[in-house]
């Protein structure tokens, strides 16, 4: 972890300042997360934390207000600041989703986020194949496109997969459903992320968006519900195919080689 020193601590308070009590945040997150530091336990306080970490105590402070923010930590009055239960994790939060995968995930919290998508994703798609509009269609087809011409290893296809599981969910026109959004995508990239540690991915998904967005295009809301059950249903065997060779550690960079996603010859006209 980055230290600070007399001359990094005066450096661009709005850059070096924010990036090391973000890295601390993030550094006590994923040991949070990953159970290193269980529930319950009080942290070191902020005068013995920030020598230990050779950074100063607004740093540690703000490090620990990052952590409460996403309901990691409680900090009381001459209690000190206690690692709170996983019930009360925003677990939701992008930045939690993506501690939780810096290492292997817990079996349960995997499972869980999976439930999840399994509940609000066919839901958000057999809705939107009601709802939405021509725009909407546009930007679907948009998304999938580009993920036609790159892949899930990369930045750009996996910016193209969020936009369109997360244009799906604005289509719904349920506001609670798309507030959900940021949660979501931030699963999908990271759980993308994790299949590819060891290898390229086993398969090419984008048959199964395809699929969805048919449905979505044909205004079937059955069978949109049907198809994203069966891209989440899919997604989590993927994900949990290859957990066993995963090993210990932070996540590897991507491999730029992977399943391509080739762009189709021809699409059907999408019902207006």
């Amino acid at each position: 972890m980055r230290t600070s020193t007399p001359a990094s601590a005066n450096r661009s308070r709005r850059g070096g300042a924010l990036r090391l009590h973000g890295t601390i945040a993030r550094d006590i997150g994923v040991r949070i997360v990953s159970g290193r530091i269980a529930p319950g336990r009080v942290l070191d306080g902020e005068i013995e934390a920030s020598e230990q970490l050779r950074v100063s105590r607004t740093a540690y402070r703000e490090a620990v207000r990052i952590l409460a923010a996403k309901g990691l930590v409680e900090s009381r009055p001459k209690l000190g600041t206690r690692v709170s239960e996983p019930r009360l994790w925003h677990l939701l939060d992008p930045d939690v989703v993506s501690w939780i995968f810096t290492g292997s995930p817990d079996d349960r919290l995997l499972k869980g986020l999976f439930e999840l998508r399994t509940i609000v994703e066919p839901a958000a798609a057999e809705l939107a194949a009601s709802r939405r509009t021509k725009a909407h269609l546009s930007a679907l087809r948009e998304a999938l496109d580009r993920m036609a011409g790159s892949t899930l290893a990369i930045e750009e296809g996996r910016q193209a997969d969020r936009i369109f599981h997360s244009v799906l969910l604005a289509a719904s026109g349920n506001p609670f459903l798309a507030s959900l959004t940021s949660g979501v995508a931030a699963a999908i990239t990271w759980t993308t992320i994790f299949k590819q540690r060891k290898g390229p991915l086993p398969r090419d998904p984008l048959p199964d968006h395809e699929r969805v967005y048919r449905a979505v295009a044909d205004r079937d809301p059955a069978g949109a519900r049907a198809a994203m059950t069966a891209l989440v249903r899919l997604a989590l065997l993927d994900t949990t195919r290859g957990r066993s060779g995963h090993g210990r550690g932070g996540p590897s960079e991507p491999r730029r080689r992977g399943v391509s996603l080739r762009k189709r010859a021809a699409h059907p006209p999408a019902r207006p």
